[in-house]
């Protein structure tokens, strides 16, 4: 993963509170709280330059006095987090999820001041270690085996510029480019690092992949037209295969994410024997049940994919590339719509249910 980086375990303590008066019946004032706050332009990279220590600590509640029958609130300590961050207990249970800039997360509660309940002694804050577990936000998850055409694709229709070989394992790392229109509208699309066979498992980058396309709004399945082998020693596979273990990957690792939209972008348009391919794809897509007896069980998912739209593109020529962000423009206008009417349907059955 080089220097991205997803996963970040931190020490979040909250501040002891301070001393109580025992002579007046004063109260220490609490410590303070330590609050995760969502912030765009925010990474875990900057996060772990900016505090090496990975240590979070708020400040102690003020001690009563004769002037002060009342101690002050010890300083709370504010981190900035990402966009997208999960925040997991040392036992992997989730207690937390920032998604939206400004939106906070208790993560360590000050200890209270010293009053007669406690005998005057203040009380030491909360301690634990969090993991904060970054899964990218984007409208567009690109998804396909490795070499698949996805870093191209993204470079054409992006202005994201990510390094693009002649091998199979390019991506290393998300890269999150934004498709411009010219009404001025803005759709970001992840390009993921490429799965293999049993990438639910957690072969090759099994669910540092997986757990990113979980954010995404749609999926666009990127697929070679003339199939796909990872290596000598693995067996090759048709593109109508690669669909399908592609959707079994997705599948395995967790069922309702081949219930999103999808479109189904088939790329090297521009090989020879492309077109004759093409048909057979289509005919296969039509009719996917009927050629599942060709293939072993095991590749075969419970659900096949429903895509709004098939595209052929080839990034090499730039054929049918503006075709294709005129479908993803339209696929997710479609699906902002669709919430929105839902959305207003659920308003008036409550208007209704009131009266």
């Amino acid at each position: 993963y080089s220097n991205f980086i997803d996963d970040l375990r931190v020490y979040v303590r909250g501040g002891t509170g301070g001393m109580g008066y025992p002579n007046l019946g004063g109260e220490g004032g609490r410590g303070g709280d330590v609050w995760f706050v969502a912030r765009e332009r925010t990474t875990l990279k900057s996060m772990r330059e900016k505090y090496p220590q990975k240590r979070f600590v708020a400040g102690t509640g003020a001690n009563s006095s004769v002037k002060a029958l009342k101690g002050e609130k010890g300083k709370d300590c504010e981190v900035h987090v990402p966009l997208g961050i999960s925040v997991l207990d040392d036992d992997g249970k989730q207690i937390g999820e920032l998604n939206a800039a400004g939106e906070r997360f208790l993560a360590a509660r000050g200890g209270l001041g010293g009053s007669l309940a406690t005998n005057f002694l203040p009380c030491k804050g909360q301690r634990r270690t969090v993991h904060l577990d970054l899964k990218l936000i984007a409208d567009v998850g690109l998804v396909g085996f490795p070499n698949a055409g996805k870093s191209s694709l993204l470079s054409k229709i992006s202005h994201a510029k990510p390094e693009i070989a002649n091998y199979a394992f390019t991506t290393i790392q998300p890269e999150l480019g934004k498709i411009m229109y010219a009404d001025y509208k803005q759709i970001s699309v992840a390009d993921l690092p490429g799965l293999i066979e049993g990438a639910h498992a957690n072969k090759g980058m099994g669910h540092k992949f997986l757990k990113h396309v979980e954010r995404t709004k749609q999926l666009l399945l990127v697929v070679d037209i003339s199939g796909f082998q990872l290596s000598m020693k693995t067996q090759f596979r048709t593109a109508f295969e690669t669909i399908l273990l592609l959707t079994k990957e997705l599948e395995l690792y967790k069922e309702e994410l081949v219930t999103k939209p999808a479109l189904l972008a088939i790329n090297k348009m521009d090989l020879p024997c492309a077109k004759n391919n093409l048909d057979e794809l289509m005919t296969q897509l039509e009719n996917p049940q009927d050629f599942f007896h060709l293939l072993e069980e095991e590749m075969i998912p419970e659900n096949t994919l429903e895509f709004r739209e098939v595209i052929p593109i080839s990034t090499y020529t730039g054929e049918g590339i503006e075709e294709l962000k005129t479908c993803v423009r339209k696929s997710i206008d479609e699906q902002a719509e669709q919430v929105n009417e839902e959305y207003r349907k659920k308003k008036l059955l409550l208007l209704q249910t009131s009266k």
